[in-house]
């Protein structure tokens, strides 16, 4: 069992690469440093994706936001690099991270990048009643 942080990305194959579906992530406890101060900043990860060929390996993905932890950046900056790191590991159809950050200084922070594969569109989204 590791008990150390990886900056390594797993992949497995998507079971199903005909269908978009949204695969949903949510890390409740995404730490890193604040540049300025070296104090820690304390975020909840809400990762969506459509996979085209490629999924992220959970636990490969537990690691990697878990090498965050001694790094300092920006808000900005991480939710960027991970949004990068992610999409350059798996080339998904579409990605969206958004990173809330928990409050400092009384200001409350939340970053979303985006990731749209070139000629990809989304199927329209149905409403049930």
């Amino acid at each position: 069992m590791p008990i150390k942080p990886s900056e390594t990305l797993e992949t497995f194959p998507n079971p199903d690469p005909a269908r978009d579906y949204t695969i949903h992530i949510d890390n409740p406890e995404f730490t890193c440093l604040c540049p300025k101060t070296g104090q820690p900043d304390f975020a909840v990860l809400n990762l969506a994706y459509v996979p085209d060929q490629l999924c992220v390996e959970l636990k490969s993905l537990k690691l990697y936001f878990w090498s965050y932890r001694d790094k300092g950046a920006f808000h900005e900056a991480v939710t960027n690099q991970i949004l990068e790191d992610l999409v350059n590991a798996i080339q998904p159809r579409f990605m969206r991270l958004t990173a809330e950050f928990n409050v400092r200084g009384g200001l409350y922070t939340t970053v979303v990048a985006e990731h749209q594969q070139q000629g990809w569109t989304a199927p329209a989204q149905v409403h049930l009643p």
